[in-house]
Parts: C-alpha cells; structure tokens; sequence
C-alpha cells in the first residue's frame, strides 16, 4: 500500500465584485507583460533570477500592491514564456508572447477560503476584502481537503476564483491489471480471464455533429457578435456533454476494475505529434481529448484506491499477444497471426496487450492464456446509454 496525492480544481463564482477589482485585473496584466517582455529580450527562463532582477523596480513602481502579487505575477511569466520558447521550436510561435487573459494568479497569502460561510477573503491594495460566493453542492466534498493556489478570472460571465484542492489518498497494491484500450468511438476493457467488456461511446458522432454545426455558423454569419455568441453557445454544449460522457465511462471503467485494483492505461501524451493522416482525420484525431478522460479515470481511480499504470502505446494493437509476432489483416477489423493462428478485433488486441505491458511493467510473471472472447461473445457490448439505465436502476 501506498499514500498518492489527488489535485482537483473547483470553481467559486462571486456574488458582487468590488471596484477596485477591475483596476487589479489590469495592473496585474500590465505587470505580467512586462516581466514576460524581459524573460523575452533576457532569455530568462528561471522564476527565482527573473524575480530577483525585477522585483525591486515593481515593488517602488507598485507600493501598494501586496508583494505575493508580484512572486506570482514571475510564475505566470515564467510559464509563459517557456511555453512560448517550446512552441516556437516546433514552428508554432511567432514574434513575442503576450497575456491577454483576464486571469489573476494566487497564492495562500493572497486569499483564504470559508467553505463553511461561503466566503472568500481576498488581499487587494487597499486591504483585505471578503467576498462571497455562490454554493453548489459539489463543493461540499471538499470540505476536508487541502487548499492550495488559485486563479481569479473574469469573463463574459462574471468572476470565478478557480481553487486547486489537494487530498491524499491510500492505493492498494493491485491484485492484478485491467487493460483499457480507448478508442474514438468506443472503450475496450480486457479482463485477466481472457473476457473482455466494449463500451460503445459514439463520441467520433457527437465531435462531427458539433464540427459541422460550427461550419454552418461560420458561412451564414460574418465575423461579429452573433457569430461569436453562437459559436460559443455550441461549444459549451459539447464540451459539457463530453464531460458527462467522460464521467460516466470512468465511473463504469472503475466499476468493472475495482475487485482487481489495477487499471492499465495508454501513455498518449506525445500522440499527437506522431499523428500524419489526411486532412480529415488529422482534424478529427485532434479534436478527440484523450488526455481529459485518461485523467479522470485516474483521479476517480485513486479516490476508489485503484492504481492506474500508464504503458508504451507502441505496437500494442499489431502485434500477437500469445507469441509477439506481427498481425495480419483478415476482415473488417479482424486482425490474425499467421505463427499461432491467434484470431481477435483489433481493439480486443489492443486492450490485452495494454494489460500484458502492466503486468510485465509491474514485474509479474506472464502466464500463457488462452485468446480473449472475439465481438459478440462472452459478456454483451454496453452503450453509454445502457450504463445510465443500469446506474438509474440500481438507485
């Protein structure tokens, strides 16, 4: 057993917003782009020499901002600028960079948060102000939870303070590894006695629909506020349905992982950098957030005490799981060994040799197994729609 540390980030939207913070939203956004302009023209890409070689000129040109400002106002900076530096190396930058945002970084001097009476009290120039906010019902789980940094951030909807909650938590050993092999359409779970469980997602059907939805809005409507406005409509509506979507796979996932403690997980990170298809599927392999519904299952997993190990994604859907040679095509989908005769979908052969990685990963001895259950036998294939009536029905 072992104690892991769990980051969550919840938001807190503010009731009323005094005058003077708009000004601090624009003094910190003024300060920001200066010392980004000097991490730029210096190279500077270290927070504690950035801070040491600035902090003194803004402290005499701000005196009345508290100083936390200024250490956190170097962090952004810092990130900033290194992220620039990197995206400019693979030719996705140009000229300087510059922050735009209404965002305001914090740290645990600058604020202190009363989830009991639904306060914040916040540092600003002309003292400590409290604020309140409005409660929702998620909030209450993080009651016992550690408070860490937080953002402050205006928009069209008025003025979040984003605050990341921290928890530790205790993960068993696993007993052994679910391998799940996440697909654009569809999740592959395989099993340590060779079953294996696909839940069908339809997300490729609800990314496309949203896509076209917003290229029908860029033709009809010029540049301007109804175009934006509906542009923007569209996309909180996909976003917030694939976040329920995400929600529910991982809950199903973990559900069906828990008696064996181990789940075994792709490591994506650099996918996209390797992805050369055609325009087309370019775009759409982009637009699919693998990461955001990796990351979820791994937070929920952790709460549950399930450890997630992420794998080489190398070759785990084209090569044989019982004698490692290379797969051959034989049908739709249907990939076959020509060494062992070993027969299954290809996502079935993902998912199996994801949880084979784990097992090897996490120095256990590999048994021989027989092939896992092709499509349409052993346990039936679940929609997500058919996971909500099963969650409906056992409340």
């Amino acid at each position: 057993m072992s104690f892991e540390t769990i980051k969550l980030t919840a938001k807190f939207k503010l009731r009323e917003i005094p005058e003077g913070l708009e000004c601090l939203f624009s003094t910190y956004r003024e300060i920001v782009n200066f010392l980004i302009t000097y991490a730029f023209e210096n190279n500077t890409t270290s927070f504690y020499r950035l801070k040491k070689e600035t902090y003194k000129s803004l402290r005499k040109e701000y005196p009345e901002l508290p100083s936390h400002y200024l250490y956190t106002a170097c962090q952004m900076a810092t990130a900033i600028f290194k992220s620039f530096r990197k995206r400019k190396k693979k030719g996705k930058a140009r000229g300087r960079p510059v922050f735009k945002k209404e965002v305001i970084m914090l740290d645990d001097h600058l604020f202190k948060l009363d989830l009991e009476n639904k306060t914040v009290k916040l540092s600003t120039p002309s003292g400590r102000v409290q604020l309140e906010f409005y409660p929702a019902k998620y909030h209450e789980k993080f009651k016992n939870w550690g408070v860490g940094q937080a953002w402050l951030v205006r928009t069209s909807k008025g003025v979040f303070l984003n605050v990341v909650f921290s928890k530790e938590v205790e993960v068993k050993e696993p007993k052994a590894f679910v391998g799940v092999d996440l697909n654009e359409n569809n999740v592959t779970l395989s099993f340590p006695n060779g079953e294996f469980v696909q839940i069908i997602t339809h997300e490729r059907e609800i990314r496309t629909g949203y896509f076209m939805k917003r290229r029908k809005i860029q033709k009809k409507f010029k540049a301007g506020k109804r175009r934006r406005e509906l542009l923007e409509k569209y996309g909180r509506r996909e976003k917030n349905r694939l976040n329920d979507l995400y929600h529910k796979l991982a809950n199903k996932i973990i559900e069906l992982a828990e008696k064996y403690g181990g789940i075994a997980l792709e490591d994506l990170i650099e996918i996209r950098d390797s992805i050369r298809y055609s325009a087309g599927m370019n775009g759409r392999l982009h637009r699919w957030s693998f990461r955001k519904l990796q990351s979820i299952i791994k937070y929920k997993a952790k709460l549950k005490g399930v450890r997630v190990v992420f794998v080489n994604p190398a070759y785990t859907s084209s090569l044989c799981p019982i004698c490692g040679e290379k797969l051959s095509p034989n049908g739709h989908r249907i990939l076959k060994c020509l060494n062992c005769g070993f027969e299954a979908d290809r996502d079935v052969v993902g998912s199996w040799n994801i949880r084979l990685r784990a097992l090897k990963m996490w120095g256990v001895t590999v048994p021989p197994e027989s092939p896992p259950m092709k499509l349409g036998g052993g346990k039936p294939t679940l929609t997500v729609n058919a996971i909500k009536r099963k969650e409906s029905a056992g409340r």
